[in-house]
């Protein structure tokens, strides 16, 4: 299931040397904590928790406000605990931009080195239909980066990536946790944080289930009727001076023929055709501006390697290679119209400062309190590897104590 999102504006600038450095140690030392009290299990859980992974981030003193938080906390707790994850069963792979890319190698890697179970072995394919699924089925205007694979010896696992929008200056960070994963394809969210967007493409949204069906069932049709269809709704389906477009045509078994559609231009209130009522049997399509639609020549290979290779479901449609956010979309204009299928269009998407903030906001980081902390939580590790847990016992008593208060 996915976790949750969160949205951050993009800011310049680097993070200091010193202050990465201090973010591994700390932050490496507290996730240790966690595995010692509570394990492995529960620092995933917790990572996919967006509200707590901010938290995280702004306690190791980097600005809760900004997109870089994401890269910059997961390389520090990657790097910090490249040396203590055989002992503690804990993994870290991928990253942002190339790195993301090296993310199935790098599980693979991790299973030989310390020697895992098969529980590992089908872990890059998830990491790869997690990806896919923000990247292709939900469309909303965010292009991922940053791809960050955590997983345990038992096979649990965590993401968390991120997405940019070059035009609104945000970035979109999305978590996702195994524990009640039943589908990738079928509302796999449980919680949202963020910024909802108009005219999102959620083609995972439990309410889609009839476009997904269609779909499926369009890549076993003969590419060419699908490319017709698709042709047509090209041809029809814009308006001039960014007026929304609507593509009328009755209903029928089968694939429709294009002469069929007609184009309604709702403002107006009249079609290309003449006037137009809309009766029980019409089905009306609507093209948001912020979703093209797809070339058919473009299409027209993958959609013969899809008729080539029959699928079942839409999640092998998904996991499918060369199927991208252009074909999916194309094939749920086209099931809608030859279908009646139509998609609904929704946005999937829920902190503190301990030791300051890289911008100095709102107070610069305090390097001789972040150094106390390492110390007190280094301290408390390590009479707890040796069995006694008292150190432990007593911070865990404190976060009580200021839950309660609070």
């Amino acid at each position: 299931m996915r976790t949750g999102v969160a949205n951050a504006p993009l800011h310049g600038g680097h993070c200091p040397p010193w202050l990465f450095e201090k973010m591994k140690q700390l932050g490496a030392t507290m996730l240790e904590a966690i595995v010692i009290e509570y394990g492995t299990a529960e620092v995933l859980r917790r990572l996919s928790d967006p509200v707590w992974f901010q938290s995280l981030g702004s306690v190791l003193g980097f600005d809760w406000h900004s997109s870089g938080l994401t890269t910059v906390l997961c390389g520090a707790l990657k790097e910090g605990m490249s040396d203590r994850q055989g002992e503690l069963g804990l993994f870290f792979a991928g990253g942002k931009g190339r790195a993301s890319k090296k993310t199935p190698e790098e599980i693979v890697q991790a299973g030989e080195t310390f020697g895992l179970s098969n529980d590992y072995a089908g872990l890059p394919q998830v990491s790869r239909m997690v990806a896919k699924v923000n990247s292709a089925a939900v469309q909303d205007g965010y292009q991922l980066y940053h791809h960050v694979f955590m997983f345990d010896s038992h096979g649990n696992w965590a993401v968390i990536q991120q997405g940019m929008n070059e035009a609104v200056r945000y970035a979109r960070r999305y978590h996702w946790l195994s524990e009640t994963v039943q589908s990738y394809v079928n509302d796999p969210h449980r919680g949202i944080c963020g910024v909802p967007a108009e005219g999102v493409l959620n083609l995972v949204a439990g309410n889609n289930e009839a476009t997904r069906l269609a779909s499926v069932e369009l890549s076993r049709e003969r590419p060419e009727q699908v490319v017709k269809v698709l042709e047509a709704i090209a041809r029809e389906g814009c308006l001039a001076d960014g007026l929304q477009g609507r593509l009328k045509s009755q209903v029928q078994p089968g694939l429709i023929q294009p002469q069929q559609l007609t184009l309604f231009d709702e403002e107006f209130g009249a079609s290309s055709a003449g006037e137009a009522t809309i009766g029980t049997s019409t089905t009306v399509v609507t093209m948001p501006s912020a979703h093209p639609i797809p070339s058919p020549r473009y299409l027209n290979k993958v959609l013969h390697q899809l008729y080539e290779r029959p699928l079942s479901s839409y999640e092998g449609l998904l996991a499918a290679p060369g199927v991208g956010p252009s074909t999916l979309r194309a094939l749920a204009m086209v099931a809608e119209v030859t279908h009646g299928t139509r998609p609904s269009f929704g946005d999937p998407v829920r902190y503190a400062f301990a030791h300051g903030g890289k911008d100095n906001y709102p107070f610069p980081v305090q390097r001789s309190d972040m150094e106390h902390s390492l110390q007190v939580m280094r301290t408390a590790v390590e009479k707890a590897k040796m069995g006694d847990s008292d150190k432990l016992d007593a911070l865990r008593r404190l976060a009580l104590q200021e839950k309660e208060m609070g």
